[in-house]
């Protein structure tokens, strides 16, 4: 995702369907939500910070979320754009066809292979931007307007068959055929296994979550 926000686009059409798409990664907003937002869907939430309050069409329940810094941004970015202080929206948004025909351009702009519609915007937010950074399943439920906690817990799975996959990687590494056990004495002149690893791809830390 980093890839595309860092990305300087040269035509505008690309750059306001990127940034209506960041929008909706960090907000969680359908499509058919996120084109119809307004300036008086920004509210001042219990934490005297920005948020957003929007039924959703799909499911007719109300959703209050938590304004993100990067959803901020954007908002702030097209405050005064001509285009959305005409239709009164927060957001530039052209037919749900066309923004999925300009995200592929997008994707193979930023060197991604993978199929990316406006919808995988409101999958990255259920997983990457929240699920995954610890915040607890009901409140994701909450501000995605979920009927019942089991439509959120299909992007749980997701997060579940990710951790999987990458622990396949961190158990092919550590195989019994790159690990040599001797046998030392400890203080206690009882035999324990002394485990030495033979690195074949290091081991870094993260530098960004």
């Amino acid at each position: 995702m980093q890839t595309i926000i860092d990305k300087k686009f040269f035509t505008t059409r690309l750059t306001r369907v990127r940034d209506a798409f960041i929008f909706s990664c960090f907000t969680g907003l359908a499509y058919i939500d996120a084109k119809k937002v307004e300036d008086s869907n920004v509210i001042k939430g219990i934490d005297g910070g920005n948020w957003l309050s929007i039924m959703r069409q799909k499911t007719k329940i109300k959703c209050n979320i938590p304004i993100l810094p990067q959803a901020q941004y954007v908002i702030d970015k097209y405050a005064n754009d001509p285009e959305t202080l005409n239709t009164g929206r927060l957001l530039f948004t052209l037919s749900n066809q066309k923004m999925n025909e300009y995200l592929k351009e997008i994707m193979d702009v930023c060197g991604i292979e993978k199929k990316v519609t406006y919808h995988s915007a409101r999958h990255t937010f259920a997983t990457t931007v929240t699920l995954a950074k610890g915040v607890p399943i009901e409140t994701v439920s909450k501000m995605m307007g979920h009927k019942t906690l089991k439509m959120t817990m299909h992007y749980a799975k997701i997060i579940d068959s990710k951790v999987s996959v990458d622990m396949q990687q961190v158990r092919a590494y550590f195989k019994l055929s790159q690990i040599q056990s001797q046998l030392v004495i400890s203080n206690e002149n009882t035999l324990i296994p002394q485990i030495i690893i033979q690195p074949q791809i290091p081991i870094k830390i993260a530098s960004n979550f």
